[in-house]
């Protein structure tokens, strides 16, 4: 037996993700009401419309985000999104360099950074100053084989410069990247198995996921 514990972020109509892009227009387009007029009395359907830029609520970045020849979201394997053998690492540190993952066996593992961000959600307060890792620590990860890094803050990279050297290396690696968790407090350290696959969209780097754990019950 086994929990399935969710990482992800609801998203509504004008959720604001990360400053300067809009939020997502969600409305009708065709209403429960209007479709009575095509369906047998009693039948009535919703089809929904959403308009939104790909960076919206907890979304995974494939390669194609960073790299014009990189692997788009329809050509990353499931392999590398879905029942991967993960771990969190807690740490209260705003720039997570190195040292936080230098002990950790993060082989084939997705690596969830839990900094407590998350609890920002929705305020103003989650557009600025959040935590990110260093350029050393995605070196780190993928170079003892990491196979997804995700993090529940704004951004995995500083945003205060230019410089994107978090994103330029794991995507450069082929490693995928999940923004935006949160709940990781509810998952154990290791031992569970995480998901994060998006729709599979050709010629796009970046979508939203329903992210979650799968942790197995106790004994």
């Amino acid at each position: 037996m086994s929990r399935l514990i969710d990482v992800s972020h609801v998203i509504g109509h004008g959720t604001i993700t990360y400053p300067g892009l809009p939020g997502p227009v969600i409305c009708d387009y065709l209403s429960r009401e209007a479709s009575r007029a095509r369906y047998a009395r009693g039948t009535s359907f919703h089809i929904g419309r959403i308009d939104m830029v790909a960076n919206t609520g907890t979304y995974v970045d494939a390669p194609f985000h960073r790299y014009e020849d990189g692997l788009d979201l329809a050509e990353l394997p499931l392999s590398s999104l879905a029942d991967l053998d993960a771990l969190v690492v807690s740490t209260s540190t705003d720039a997570i360099d190195a040292a936080v993952f230098e002990p950790l066996e993060v082989t084939g593992k997705a690596v969830l950074v839990h900094t407590g961000w998350s609890r920002h959600w929705g305020t103003p307060t989650y557009l600025s100053g959040h935590p990110y890792l260093t350029g050393e620590a995605a070196e780190l990860l993928l170079d003892r084989g990491a196979a997804l890094v995700g993090i529940d803050s704004l951004n995995i990279d500083d945003t205060r410069g230019g410089e994107r050297p978090v994103h330029s290396t794991l995507l450069g690696g082929n490693v995928p990247i999940v923004e935006h968790l949160c709940n990781l407090e509810a998952l154990p350290a290791s031992g569970f198995a995480f998901h994060a696959a998006p729709v599979k969209v050709r010629s796009f780097g970046t979508f939203p996921v329903r992210a979650y754990a799968v942790v197995p019950d106790r004994p």
